[in-house]
């Protein structure tokens, strides 16, 4: 199903990490909770990361 799913705010893939339950938008910077098994996909609600 995550193939479905792309970044809200490029349209770019996402990558999942399971150990943070998180979707991630390198593309945007930022980073969607997981939370009880359900993506949160609000710009409001992701973290942003550095980029690498």
């Amino acid at each position: 199903m995550l193939e479905a799913l792309v970044c809200p705010v490029t349209h770019a893939t996402l990558h999942y990490d399971a150990a943070k339950q998180e979707l991630v938008s390198r593309a945007a910077g930022l980073a969607f909770p997981i939370r009880d098994g359900i993506p949160i996909m609000l710009v409001g609600e992701a973290r942003q990361i550095k980029a690498d």
